[in-house]
């Protein structure tokens, strides 16, 4: 059965059809972060997917994983596109590589999850917060509701891990 919901007044859905992500956002639903784990080479993989991208293994578990990292790279949009968030610029896209699986199956390839920065209630980062954030910064996800059963991962600063003390950012103009 699919799944809708909407963010930020955009309608969210996820076909019927696709199996492993409507299977990743129930749990997310009920508030618990799971990844599809290799029952071949061990890996965690994201996003969800049919067969494991580092040794094409078929068999998979959910598995649950502790929702931290550092800022891997991110963009900060001060334009945007999509009208419902023409309101909450300058907003924050993250990847963040999850210390579950830092640096494996080698550096390069890091798992990291994307995500927008939010505060700690799911509300998208006002600008101070924005200006706090870079690569390195540490983490947490929390979960925005979405609908009935469907939550949509977000992140948050990790305020009880330690920051680095100036977090690289892009130049600003």
């Amino acid at each position: 059965m699919a799944i809708t919901g909407e963010y930020l007044g955009m309608p969210v859905a996820i076909d019927e059809l696709d199996i492993e992500n409507l299977e990743y956002f129930r749990y997310c639903a009920q508030h618990d972060f799971r990844l599809q784990k290799c029952q071949s080479c061990g890996y965690l993989r994201y996003p969800p997917g049919t067969a494991c991208p580092w040794c094409t293994g078929m068999e998979f578990e959910w598995t649950a994983v502790e929702p931290r990292g550092a800022v891997y790279s991110y963009g900060e949009v001060h334009h945007a596109i999509q009208p419902a968030f023409r309101g909450h610029t300058p907003y924050m896209i993250l990847l963040v590589e999850l210390d579950a699986q830092r640096g494996e199956p080698s550096p390069d390839e890091g798992l990291r999850v994307a995500g927008n920065l939010v505060t700690p209630d799911g509300e998208l980062a006002p600008p101070e917060m924005v200006q706090r954030v870079g690569v390195g910064s540490r983490l947490r996800m929390v979960f925005v509701n979405a609908g009935e059963g469907i939550a949509i991962p977000q992140w948050t600063i990790d305020e009880a891990a330690p920051q680095p003390e100036r977090p690289w950012r892009y130049p600003q103009e």
